[in-house]
């Protein structure tokens, strides 16, 4: 009986340590199986888009034929440094180029601070990188008129006509629009392209804004400083036909963007390929033919918070 007994015993034990075996192992699985879940809901929020073409847009502050042609060898040895085709595309304008990065139909902008601006409040573009020209990681507006024009203030411009390349130009249109609506309190752009200026012309480009005061057929002209630089060249009398009457409060310099959709990785692949350019004497010299860019630096959205606040102030008055 006692035999008996025991024997009774040592199944149920051995029944009960199976079943907390088998308890154990259902934890654990779970355990694992959860934390697979989390890996691959990590691993999904981290990855993205490998496109199998990298699209570049550009936007021309001069001749666009001539970006076209500087931005290729450009799109060439970042096809290199990348391992995929890279081809660059000149956009008609800023916005054009917001909304193509928002279809993620351009992959990498070069775009300026207000542009980004849009594009990041708009759709999530990222910046990774900006200009530094002469040492430095900001500019300013500058307001030019014909020297022999008579005009010495900014009150002088009330009647004129305005030239301007873009609307959605940080140096061309915001910050000169910005500080105008402030001096002479208008509420609204529109108020004072209709009420201030007596017309305005929008060219399409910094340098083609500046020939219109140069031609005599507009009295002043928003850019970036010093576009002039850009033409002395070709009309060698624009720095003494030309004056400087002021100037806008400083502004980050212009980006280069990407698209919330682009992996990761390839994100930092990119970025680094832009800094290794600052190595390369050639591929400098490409960025200064195209916008003047004499390095390249990392940026991050909090410098470019002047700009956003200069747009929020506006944002209701402003039609882009």
């Amino acid at each position: 009986m006692k035999k008996l007994y025991s024997l009774v015993l040592v199944l149920a034990l051995a029944l009960f340590l199976a079943a907390c075996g088998s308890s154990d192992d259902s934890d654990s699985s779970n355990a694992e199986g959860d934390n697979s879940s989390e890996n691959s809901e990590d691993s999904n929020e981290s990855s993205g888009e490998t496109p199998d073409t990298i699209v570049m847009g550009f936007v021309p502050s001069q001749d666009s034929d001539t970006i076209a042609d500087t931005v290729e060898p450009l799109a060439d040895r970042l096809s290199e440094e990348l391992g995929i085709e890279v081809k660059g595309q000149v956009m008609t304008n800023y916005n054009a180029l917001v909304e193509a990065m928002g279809a993620n139909q351009v992959h990498v902008g070069f775009i300026p601070a207000f542009g980004y601006v849009l594009a990041n409040e708009q759709y999530d573009v990222e910046v990774i990188l900006k200009s530094i020209r002469y040492g430095s990681g900001t500019y300013k507006a500058q307001y030019l008129v014909r020297a022999d024009s008579g005009i010495e203030s900014l009150a002088d411009l009330e009647g004129k006509i305005w030239a301007y390349g873009d609307k959605g130009s940080t140096s061309g249109y915001l910050f000169p629009a910005s500080q105008l609506m402030k001096e002479f309190d208008y509420d609204s752009a529109t108020e004072l392209e209709n009420d201030f200026f007596a017309g305005t012309q929008q060219t399409g480009g910094h340098d083609n804004a500046a020939l219109e005061v140069y031609n005599g057929d507009a009295d002043v002209a928003t850019t970036f400083d010093d576009v002039r630089t850009e033409l002395v060249e070709e009309y060698p009398d624009v720095m003494d036909e030309l004056t400087v009457l002021g100037y806008t409060d400083e502004i980050p310099n212009d980006t280069i963007s990407v698209t919330k959709e682009l992996d990761s990785e390839l994100v930092q692949e990119i970025k680094d390929a832009f800094m290794s350019f600052n190595d390369d004497d050639d591929m400098i010299q490409i960025m200064k033919d195209v916008y003047n860019w004499d390095a390249i630096d990392e940026a991050s959205d909090e410098e470019y918070e002047v700009v956003k606040e200069t747009y929020q102030e506006f944002k209701d008055n402003i039609e882009l």
